[in-house]
């Protein structure tokens, strides 16, 4: 597919599910080749030009001569591939592929068209290079993953095959392809910009997308098991408060529990706990916020975030600033705390299944005393989300000064990022966890039902993992709940 066709989150998660290959349109080749050649003109003309023919960050007004200028390139991404920590998931390294390309595909960076046709072969054929998480400040570019991301183009630092590290060179000689000569500006292009950012936040976007779907229906799973009563999610009081979000959630909650014998019945309760008739308030403000965070990382799907912008028609270079990542820190701080609210009042409604109300034994334990039931699950869950409130300290409102002040104020964006995607998880198990505990719970309401959109999702679920009755060696459980509905 021509990659300036993918413009959305949705197509972008279409994009990955098809497993199609990417490539440059002619109109994206004429524009990578023009961008290409009025560079190198430039460099001919002995214009001096920050990261073409001089040094980098507080070494910008240090000039390098023209035979040096290749080698200047190359120290760059040898020398800023000082990543550490953690590896970087796979398929998040794929997505930062494909942003690079289709950020240089725009033809405002200057670079040569097989470089970024090198990139496409990396990605059509899984290439995947090995990239940490550690190294980015999330302004002058995301320097160390990216450099980490395209030393391979010159046959140095390591990709995946499969599980295993292997040399970046043997996966040259495997397709006999010729290393990468850099030209002006092409190591600067390719390690400044912010696709490490970006890719974990479209990535996280698109799964937060779907985790928002399991969550209503979690919450309506448990609202049945602890037999909540239903006119909280009319539409009546929604209207009146007119939050999109909220109106929504309640819409999706309502519908959830249509036709359930459970939910129709009478109650003797006048009213419900705020964890269970707060749901769409609280996860319609999470659809709000990440609604949000869809556009700022549509936008940034589209963008040119290295630096210099090289500008053809206009006979302009400018060296700006769009590599800093200010605006998705702030984003992906605003993410993650509206995911851990989803956990935060799922693990309520854990804690009131388990607490021996509405009729339910205390633990949801066939034999209290002797069987500790779902005691300490819901202690798993109060333990992640206390670690997703720490999780949460914003990651954008920190700086610190880099290259002797040159770099002076940063956008942290990149352990906003890695913060947000450890919250994401947390998330996930805190849902899968509360899933379990409702399944359990409901079982102890046959022979009522709850609706057949719920009945059909638990027992699809169950068909896959069996939910105990009885006290069983737990960890596999909940561990393989997490994974059968998100993985």
């Amino acid at each position: 597919m021509f990659i300036e066709k993918i413009n959305t989150i949705a197509q972008v998660k279409d994009f990955i599910k098809s497993g199609d290959n990417i490539q440059l349109s002619d109109e994206s080749i004429r524009l990578i080749e023009k961008s290409n050649s009025y560079i190198n003109d430039k460099v001919k003309s002995e214009f001096v030009i920050y990261g073409i023919n001089t040094g980098f960050g507080s070494l910008c007004n240090t000039v390098v001569p023209n035979d040096e200028l290749s080698q200047l390139q190359y120290n760059l991404l040898r020398s800023h591939a000082c990543g550490t920590g953690a590896f970087v998931p796979q398929a998040i390294v794929k997505l930062m592929l494909f942003l690079k390309v289709k950020s240089l595909s725009f033809g405002y960076s200057g670079v040569q068209l097989n470089t970024v046709k090198r990139l496409i072969d990396f990605y059509n054929n899984d290439v995947i290079p090995v990239v940490y998480q550690q190294g980015s400040l999330g302004a002058s570019g995301d320097l160390a993953p990216l450099s980490h991301l395209c030393l391979p183009l010159i046959g140095e630092g390591e990709v995946w095959e499969k599980d295993k590290m292997i040399p970046a060179q043997n996966i040259l000689d495997k397709y006999a392809w010729e290393k990468i000569q850099l030209g002006p500006k092409e190591g600067l292009a390719l390690i400044n910009g912010t696709q490490f950012m970006s890719a974990y936040g479209i990535y996280i976007q698109i799964k937060a997308n779907e985790l928002l779907k399991h969550a209503h229906l979690i919450a309506a799973c448990s609202v049945d098991a602890f037999d909540a009563r239903r006119e909280p999610f009319l539409p009546h009081t929604h209207r009146i408060r007119n939050q999109s979000g909220q109106q929504k959630s309640a819409a999706l909650i309502l519908d959830h529990l249509n036709g359930s014998e459970i939910n129709s019945a009478s109650k003797s309760q006048v009213q419900d706990p705020y964890s269970f008739r707060c749901i769409p308030q609280v996860h319609g403000a999470s659809i709000d916020a990440l609604t949000y965070v869809e556009r700022i990382m549509t936008d940034e799907l589209n963008a040119v975030t290295d630096n210099p912008n090289i500008f053809p028609d206009d006979d302009l270079v400018i060296s700006g600033g769009n590599f800093h990542g200010q605006t998705l820190a702030l984003s992906m701080d605003f993410a993650a705390i509206a995911l851990a609210e989803l956990a935060s009042i799922s693990e309520r409604r854990i804690y009131k299944l388990i607490a021996g109300e509405r009729g339910l034994p205390p633990f949801l334990a066939q034999n209290a005393g002797l069987e500790s039931g779902f005691m300490i699950a819901q202690y798993t869950a109060a333990g992640i989300v206390s670690q997703n409130k720490q999780l949460c300290t914003p990651a954008s409102v920190d700086s610190i000064v880099s290259s002797n002040g040159q770099e002076d104020h940063v956008s942290m964006g990149a352990n906003a990022a890695t913060k947000l995607y450890s919250v994401l998880e947390n998330v996930q198990q805190v849902l899968a966890i509360e899933l379990v505990t409702a399944i359990r719970a409901m079982n102890f309401r046959r022979p009522l039902k709850s609706s057949l959109t719920l009945e059909t999702y638990m027992k699809n679920f169950t068909n896959q993992l069996e939910v105990p009755t009885g006290d069983v060696y737990l960890s596999p459980v909940l561990r393989g709940a997490k994974s059968i509905l998100f993985d």
